[in-house]
Order: C-alpha cells, then structure tokens, then sequence
C-alpha cells in the first residue's frame, strides 16, 4: 500500500466519525486503535488529549506532535412545541453556509437526522433576501410535529450536532472533500508519521497528541505540553488555501496541491491567539526540506490560530511551528485537501524528526 492510499483511507475513516468539541471519544478510539502496538506508550489526561510515546535514543529530547480531533459543529439549544429545534454553534461557523442542509443530531438512542429549514423564496421580502439568515433564526425540522414526539427521539438540550456528509475524492482526483477535514487530515498525518517511524529509534522521544476542543478556543493542546513539557513542538493543522474564484493572490496565497505550507506566523486579532514561530525552527523545516527534495510553501496567516499557540506558551515556553496542510472552504462541510500536500507533510515531518538531534 503506498502512502497516498494509505492517507486517503485514514482520511475517509476519519473524516467520517463524528467529533464535536467537547464529543470527541470516537475519533479517540479509532486513532488508538490506529496507533495500537506502533508506540511504546499510551495514555489520555484530564481534558482527554490522547498522548502516544515513541520512544527515542534520548528521553531529554522532546518533540511534541499535535493534531486536534475536534470538529466544528452545533449544539442543541432548543425544542419549541411544534418540535422544530434550534442550536447554537460549536466552533466558528459561516451563517450563509447552513440553509439546505441535512444535519445529525447525536443522542443516546443513536443518530437522528434533520433538515436546517427557514422562510421559503416566496415570502421573502426584498430586503430580507439581501442578508444572511442568522443561524438563530434558522431551525432543525425533524419532521416531528411537537415536542414530545422530538424528546421521544432521543433529542436533549446539550446533544451535539453535525454535518451529515459523506467524504469523498471529487472525479478520481487527488482533492479529498469533507465535513472535518480540520482537523482530521492532521490526524491522518500525524498517524502516518508515527506508522512510518515504527521501526526507527530517533534521537528524540516523539509525543504525539490527538488533542481536544480546538474549534473552540484551543483548549487543549496548553494542558498536553504543560503535562510533555517537550523542547520543540509542531501543530498539524490545514490552512487557507486560495486559488479559486473571487479570491485574490495577495488574499490567500497558499495553494492546493503544492506541498505543505511552513508556517512563519499567524494571528487572530480578535482573540490575540497566535504564535511566531523562532526563527531557528522555521529554517530548520526549510532546510530539512530542501535537502529531502520535498516542495513547501510559505504561509503567514492572519485570522487564524492553530494548537501551536497553547503550546509555546505552555509551562516556561515550548520552541513551537506548524506544519500545515492547504484546503479550500474551511469550516464548511465541503472542506477539500489534496493527497499531495498530506504526503508532503508525513514526509517533512518524518524527516524533521530524523534530523534532530539536540535541541534548538
């Protein structure tokens, strides 16, 4: 099986598996039974950030893995006595993306399926057909007719919601699409890399953490290091990728299908999360790369953050980059990645980690 296949497998598994901050345990489960007898340790902390130990010639050198398994999704608020409910976000959404969509609620009876539904085309007035429906105003139809018959489904305020969208690679291409591909392709990525150094002993202990909640202020990777207490760090993430229509260069420079992007800054303004990454790291990846022969991009991000950010601040600081992967239509359920830029990024990473050797 070569690698590409290998990825997309994973990804498609991955992808699949519900996973909304805070819902987590079955995206646990399937990365552990992924990585079971690959690593020399396994274990899961408070928060439940799944940590898995491979073992190095030198337990002093730390390198720290991250990739989060949550996803970003809804949250149910609401039951009106008609049946209808309503939800709140998880994680950042896009209001214009949610009408026409079919949308999984997860309860303890099982999964129950409904339609986003609002005012039909008819109705609309004028000025309201100029704006984006707030998702408060937009509701889950069931196809119950009251609350009772909603609740006899299994539906509970504090259930979590998903998209309901099978992944799929678009017309035998290389461009994967799905519901999670933030961050599932990094979860992929980071289970490749731990595959492939199963019969390697590294200078470094590597630490690889699935880690938890993200979407929803990057709560926790900080508590994973500050545990790890690791010397250098590299959050797997995707990140924007332009190259489609409407979008400028200079808006989104990153494209699909040229490698992974070397991250060398991001910020999101709103929150003040972000990370600059050391210089000594970045060229550190560059060089890494060059000598492997494996294309790279370049990538400054504004309005973003990943896990790097609750890593270098965690203990007394962590030496923390990203590697990240290009996708289009982030935080939507048509996010798409391509296999090649995945590839890239198992391979700079594994040769990362094969090229370290002391601390930075």
């Amino acid at each position: 099986m070569n690698g590409q296949t290998s990825l997309y497998q994973l990804l498609a598994e991955l992808d699949e598996i519900p996973g909304v901050s805070g819902y987590e345990e079955r995206v646990a489960a399937f990365i552990k039974a992924q990585l079971s007898g690959i690593t020399d340790e396994n274990y899961a902390d408070p928060l439940g950030n799944q940590i898995y130990v491979k073992k190095g010639r030198n337990p002093d050198l730390k390198l720290m893995l991250s990739a989060h398994m949550d996803e970003i999704g809804f949250i149910v608020h609401y039951i009106d006595e008609k049946g209808f409910v309503f939800f709140v976000p998880a994680g950042g959404h896009d209001d214009r993306m949610l009408l026409n969509q079919v949308l999984t609620i997860h309860t303890d009876k099982g999964p129950v399926q409904g339609v986003t539904g609002s005012k039909p085309a008819h109705i609309v007035t004028p000025e309201e057909a100029k704006k984006t429906i707030p998702m408060a105003n937009i509701h889950l139809d069931l196809g119950t007719s009251s609350r009772a018959e909603t609740e006899s489904l299994g539906v509970r305020i504090g259930d979590f919601i998903t998209f309901e969208r099978k992944g799929q690679l678009l017309n035998n291409t290389k461009v994967f699409t799905g519901k999670a591909v933030d961050d599932r392709a990094g979860c992929a990525v980071m289970i490749e890399v731990m595959k492939r150094l199963r019969d390697t002993q590294p200078e470094a202990t590597v630490y690889a953490v699935a880690t938890v909640q993200e979407e929803v202020g990057i709560r926790g990777s900080g508590p994973a290091a500050f545990g790890i207490q690791p010397d250098v760090a590299l959050a797997i993430d995707v990140t924007l990728a332009g190259g489609s229509p409407g979008i400028e260069p200079k808006e989104m420079p990153i494209q699909l299908g040229q490698g992974p992007a070397i991250k060398y800054y991001d910020w999101s303004p709103n929150t003040y999360h972000g990370n600059a990454v050391p210089k000594r790291l970045t060229r550190k990846l560059e060089e890494v790369a060059e000598k492997a022969n494996i294309p790279y991009q370049r990538e400054v991000l504004l309005h973003g953050a990943t896990d790097g950010w609750g890593i270098s601040v965690s203990g007394t600081g962590v030496v923390t980059g990203c590697v990240s992967i290009p996708s289009r239509y982030i935080h939507s359920a048509i996010g798409c990645v391509h296999l090649d830029d995945m590839e890239g990024a198992v391979q700079l990473i594994v040769s990362f980690i094969e090229d370290l050797k002391e601390k930075l």
